[in-house]
């Protein structure tokens, strides 16, 4: 489980694996440094072609990390290509980028929690925005079932997530 307790303004992941933990999905990718910092400059999705550029420069600092037993950084490298996907099908199906009619997380109750997540925009399809999505859930798959990354994964896990 994504440990977000611990102080991220002070914390060099790169010095520290032993305090990452991977979290589900996206977990974190705001928030690990230094990685944060050396991914998120790329990362870009409005068009195709700024789409393929930005997954092919992720990609490439993944294989990096990879090379260097860096595992932390392969995980967030990957969690800025699921990203990429992720945010591209937002837009693709919601042109505002917004979902829901009303933010499920501002809500005070579970309750009203749950009945926000039922609320949900229509759809409103953007080819342009599908096609980035499709170009970054290709390299993001490419990245997840990379043989060594899933070594690496399985190690950290054994390691420091008991």
């Amino acid at each position: 489980m994504f440990d977000y307790s611990l102080d991220f303004h002070s914390i060099d992941f790169r010095q520290h694996p032993e305090l990452y933990r991977v979290g589900k999905g996206e977990q974190g990718v705001l928030l690990v440094e230094p990685y944060k910092s050396e991914i998120l400059q790329y990362w870009r999705f409005k068009t195709p072609e700024i789409a393929r550029e930005s997954s092919e420069k992720i990609y490439q600092i993944f294989l990096t990390y990879l090379e260097e037993d860096d595992f932390v950084g392969a995980d967030m490298a990957r969690k800025f290509l699921q990203m990429g996907y992720t945010r591209s099908r937002r837009y693709a199906n919601h042109k505002s980028g917004r979902k829901y009619k009303t933010n499920p997380q501002k809500e005070s109750s579970q309750e009203a929690q749950i009945q926000a997540r039922k609320d949900i925009l229509p759809n409103e399809v953007d080819p342009v925005k599908a096609q980035s999505a499709a170009i970054f859930k290709q390299k993001w798959i490419q990245a997840k079932t990379h043989e060594k990354y899933l070594h690496l994964l399985a190690k950290h896990k054994q390691m420091y997530e008991r």
